[in-house]
Order: C-alpha cells, then structure tokens, then sequence
C-alpha cells in the first residue's frame, strides 16, 4: 500500500494566523491543540517554526495519530497525541492538567490519507468496501446506512449534507437496488449515481458521487453534531490572547463556524444602548473579515483548497459565553 500524500490547505495562512498567540514573548511555553491532527502537516509547521509551541493533536482516526506520532517523534515532548473525538476538547485538556490553551485549530472534512488509501472507502474513483469510518473500531458504515435507512432519510441526508439535487431520485433507486442486493462497495454506488443523475448535471459540478460520498461520511461520522458541540468547546479552551483558526470545506459547516463566532464576538448589552458600558465589551474579536478563500495559484497547486473558507476569533478578555 502507497503511503498516503498529504498537502495541508492554507498552511502558510493559518501558521501566520497562529502565531501570534503562540509566538508570545511573554510565556517560554505555549500549547495549540490540534483537533484535527491527521497526518500532522499543521503541527508540523507550527513546531518547525515556532520554537515555544507545544502540540496537542487530537485525532479519532487510530491509524492516522499512528502516522502523525511517528511523523512527529523528532519534537519529542513538545507533541502529544491524543485519540479522541474533536468535541472532547474540555475531557482532554483536563486530563491533561490544562486550564486554558493558546490556539485551537480545526482543519475539518476528510483527511488526505483517508482519501488516498483505498480500503477506507471514502473515495469514489476505486472500487473498495463502503466503510468512511474515521474511527473503524466504532460507529455504523456507509454500507449500513444505504441498507437501512428509508427513502425519506436518504433524500434528506443527500439534499442536507452532499447539497444534491437528485438526492428524491438517488433515494429510490437505493432503495430498489438494494431489495436485488445489498451495497457493499462504491462501485456499484458510483455506477448507480451514473445511471441516476441526468448526463447534463453529470457535465458540470465535478464528479457526480462527490457530493453523494460527502453526504454519506457527514452521516456515518456525525459531523455537524460534533463541530456544534466542539466549536463553544474551543472558544471556551482559549486563554486571553489565545486565537481559534477553523478551516471548513462545506457551507453547513462554514455557516455553524460564522455563527459560533459571531455570537462569541457580540457584546452582551442591548443593541439601542448608545455605549457599551466597561467590563461588558465583547470577549473575543474577529481577526478575519468573512472567510478567507484560497489563491487561484494554491488551487492549482492543492485542489483541495477549492473549497476552503478559513476563519478566525482571538480572546481579548475574560469572560463571555460561547453560543
């Protein structure tokens, strides 16, 4: 099996993002966790070239904290991996005797080595077992949810989750084909979407399983779920001067990031008050404005980062509650 490729989107952008609240002259050390560690490119990054960060990297995929621990081994105590699921923030940090972090990055979606080795079963252009578990020791398979769910709840997770117009059409057929023979690889999957989706849509969008296969992993993998839950989580683990970097790939999720911080950057007090009375200003700042996309150039590059939105919020006070 090819070891897998790995280029992390924005990494220049997001280490600059960070640096701030790690680079600090201030402490000797600092700590970023990072919730979404895979093959620990970002970490790397930050540990090469920031001499006072320190790493927690938190993975819920065994196999990729595997890697990203061996990959890291030359840093020594200055990274710890932790197999956890990201919204296990607070859980982690206690155990490990933390009360506030400097930096909290999440670079959400799948990770390129679950894309590029076959038999997890996330990619659609190799026949493999239709698994997307990013924990393969837990939870249910994409294979599961083809053959089980009803029509209503595959149309909603396609239309919600993988943005498909066909999801109604891509239901049905499921659901027929399956009566004949349970799912169990992607090929029959992709053939089916084939056979599905009308050839004019197939022209233009990409590949016609992208968004299908995406929806599938959101669900199997409890996606939004976890990111709602862990996105006040962060906010919460982050010291003064401490920043939270998130990189989304999905509307649903870029829309629940700009929530989390919005609310998180709002002041408290009525919004007809003429003044915003001492010690109620808002405890954290945006230090993005919107989301940053990536460069045609880094696009080219890395395809990747087509669909990148990059935000950020750094602490600026005590206080304040995540919504």
């Amino acid at each position: 099996m090819a070891g897998p490729a790995h280029v992390p989107v924005l990494l220049d952008r997001v280490v600059s993002l960070l640096a701030p609240a790690l680079d600090r002259a201030d402490r000797d050390r600092t700590v970023l966790v990072d919730c979404t560690l895979g093959l620990g490119g970002h970490t790397e990054a930050v540990l090469s070239r920031i001499d006072r960060a320190h790493v927690v990297g938190i993975d819920r995929d065994p196999q990729a904290l595997e890697l990203a621990t061996s990959r890291l081994a030359p840093y020594g105590e200055r990274f710890t991996g932790v197999h956890a699921v990201y919204d296990e923030i607070a859980e982690v940090l206690e155990e490990l005797g933390l009360p506030h972090v400097d930096g909290v990055l999440f670079d959400l979606g799948v990770s390129s080595m679950q894309l590029d080795v076959r038999e997890r079963g996330f990619a659609y252009a190799e026949d493999a077992p239709l698994d997307m578990r990013m924990d393969g020791s837990q939870g249910i398979t994409a294979a599961e949810v083809l053959n089980t769910y009803d029509a209503g709840d595959l149309t909603r997770i396609l239309r919600e989750y993988g943005e498909e117009k066909f999801a109604r059409k891509i239901a049905a057929a499921v659901v027929r084909e399956r009566a004949k023979e349970p799912f169990t690889t992607s090929a029959r999957l992709v053939e089916l979407l084939y056979a599905e989706i009308p050839a004019p849509a197939r022209r233009t969008g990409g590949h016609p399983a992208k968004r299908t296969f995406q929806a599938l992993r959101m669900e199997v993998n409890d996606e939004l779920a976890v990111l709602r839950r862990a996105l006040p989580a962060a906010v919460d683990a982050i010291g003064v001067g401490g920043r939270v970097v998130v990189e989304s790939y999905h509307s649903l999720e870029d829309r629940m990031v700009k929530q989390a911080f919005t609310a998180a950057t709002r002041s408290d007090v009525p919004e007809d008050l003429p003044f915003v009375p001492e010690g109620h200003e808002p405890a954290l700042r945006l230090v993005t404005r919107g989301s940053e996309k990536a460069t045609p150039e880094e696009i080219e590059e890395n395809p990747r980062a087509a669909s990148v939105r990059l935000r950020a919020v750094e602490r600026v006070r005590e206080g304040g509650v995540a919504a």
